[in-house]
């Protein structure tokens, strides 16, 4: 197994609890692409380049854009 996989494997964990252990929503979205492209890196560390494209291209592109729009068109409601 190559020696990156393991800590980009840890950092693919630590990204995905920060995304979920904060309570704001653009930080976790942050916390989401970072995953998923730290997933992306995975993949390729695998040899599975075209689905490290495809990852990197939809998760941690558009699905984030998707996110960061929803979150940008709908109200905060203050405490």
């Amino acid at each position: 197994m190559n020696m990156i996989f393991i800590p980009l494997l840890m950092l693919m964990i630590l990204f995905s609890v920060l995304a979920v252990h904060f309570k704001d929503l653009i930080y976790s979205v942050i916390f989401l692409a970072s995953s998923s492209l730290t997933l992306a890196l995975l993949f390729f560390v695998l040899q599975a380049p075209d689905i490290a494209i495809t990852e990197a291209a939809v998760n941690a592109g558009l699905v984030t854009l998707i996110y960061m729009i929803v979150i940008r068109k709908t109200r905060r409601l203050e405490e």
